[in-house]
């Protein structure tokens, strides 16, 4: 069963398929530079003490993205140890 929800859905260990960003302006582009784009596998690979950022493993790099930025990212959550 698929379900459709942001990044910040993800713990650690857990992955998700990028659907659709909803950012907009200068965070878009950065966001699209990074490999955000459909279709991309995200893993969350760790979160600050205070939980936020959050390190996402993206197209071979660690990536922090705030909390309020993940929540512009809708993700397929895929179960864990998929690929």
């Amino acid at each position: 069963m698929n379900q459709f929800e942001n990044l910040n859905c993800l713990n650690i260990g857990d992955k998700g398929k990028i659907l659709q960003l909803n950012s907009t302006g200068a965070i878009r582009r950065r966001l699209l530079d990074i490999g955000l784009i459909n279709d991309t596998v995200v893993e969350c690979v760790g979160k600050s003490p205070s939980g936020d950022p959050c390190a996402y493993s993206i197209r071979g790099a660690i990536i922090a993205i705030r909390h309020e930025d993940c929540e512009n990212i809708i993700i397929d959550r895929h179960p864990k140890g998929s690929s």
